[in-house]
């Protein structure tokens, strides 16, 4: 007796194709490093919440409404980075704030203070009265590549220790803050942020701060953005030294041009470094010192805290002609 032979088509799987004939779908071999992928990476993130968890605190903000606290509440997140209770966090979370309440992540709940913030930047730092904590790391968002792995951790909606994962998106993005300033070299991530999470730490696989959880952009889903933490370290060490960021002021209203390429003014605030100056409205500004402007960002850059003081000189079109003023930047109240 002999053995039927074996069809060409045995062991594979075929399904109809309505009016063609067959269709042949095959399925590869799942590789066997498949599953060690996957444990590796819930490795890393694991590994990273069980790091900065410790450090993370949800903040609940009683605001400020005319000459009485307000009854509305805010909540946001942010996280420890000293031993000694000082906590970094977003301006817009804790701004124009009458009383603040810290929930640790054991539970435990303190009153603390507004140390400074820095509506430009959208940072702020406050501080509980107590020791001992463990803080986060801090990283270095300059090492940091688009595709690596991005973990957020705060408090969305109030749920206290929410972690998300995605990936850093992009790098060097501008994001336009609460103050109307641009803040440069922004983190795009996909890791999704919700209402409460601002302030919050956006991690690397290590469990190290590389950005502060700052935006999202509605209605897109999947874009959302950080403060580098390089950043967020310069901002808190001044916050902490002065309560405040110094930046120059000049005191003009201006409007961006695109052609011809300027900052055309359109109001002078009386008695500013601007009107002493003599800049006067229709003015077009087209360099501070040696560098071209094209924005009011490009000046916004430039009026740090160096220029506060120093004489400057803006060239600038006035009607057909070309002419340069001197100007001293004051610090910006």
């Amino acid at each position: 007796m002999t053995s039927s032979p074996k069809p060409a088509n045995a062991g594979r799987n075929f399904y109809p194709d309505a009016g063609v004939g067959e269709r042949m779908i095959t399925t590869p071999p799942a590789s066997p490093t498949d599953a060690a992928l996957l444990d590796a990476y819930s490795l890393a993130v694991t590994g990273a919440v069980r790091k900065i968890s410790p450090a993370v605190v949800n903040i609940d903000v009683t605001l400020r409404s005319g000459r009485t606290p307000d009854s509305r509440q805010r909540s946001g997140s942010g996280f420890l980075f000293t031993t000694n209770g000082y906590i970094l966090t977003n301006s817009h979370v804790v701004h124009n704030a009458v009383r603040l309440e810290i929930a640790l992540s054991d539970g435990r709940k303190q009153r603390a203070e507004l140390v400074g913030d820095d509506p430009h930047t959208d940072l702020a730092v406050v501080r509980i009265d107590s020791q001992a904590h463990t803080p986060a790391v801090l990283g270095n968002s300059e090492t940091i590549e688009a595709g690596q792995l991005a973990i957020a951790i705060g408090s969305p909606l109030g749920f206290q220790t929410t972690v998300t994962t995605g990936v850093i998106s992009a790098l060097g993005r501008s994001l336009r803050s609460h103050s109307g300033r641009l803040i440069d070299n922004v983190i795009q991530t996909d890791a999704a942020l919700n209402p409460g999470n601002s302030g919050g730490p956006l991690v690397n696989s290590s469990g190290e701060v590389v950005g502060v959880n700052t935006a999202i952009i509605l209605p897109a889903q999947g874009i959302c953005f950080a403060i580098p933490i390089n950043t967020a370290k310069f901002v808190a060490g001044e916050l902490i030294r002065r309560g405040r960021i110094r930046r120059g002021y000049l005191g003009f209203a201006g409007q961006t041009l695109r052609s011809p390429a300027g900052i055309l003014v359109v109001g002078v605030e009386k008695d500013s470094p601007a009107c002493f100056s003599g800049l006067a409205q229709g003015d077009i500004i087209t360099r501070f010192n040696d560098t071209p402007l094209s924005s009011i960002d490009d000046l916004h850059r430039l009026l740090t805290e160096s220029a506060i003081g120093q004489s400057a000189t803006l060239t600038l079109r006035r009607g057909h002609r070309t002419e340069d003023i001197s100007v001293m930047p004051s610090e910006a109240n």
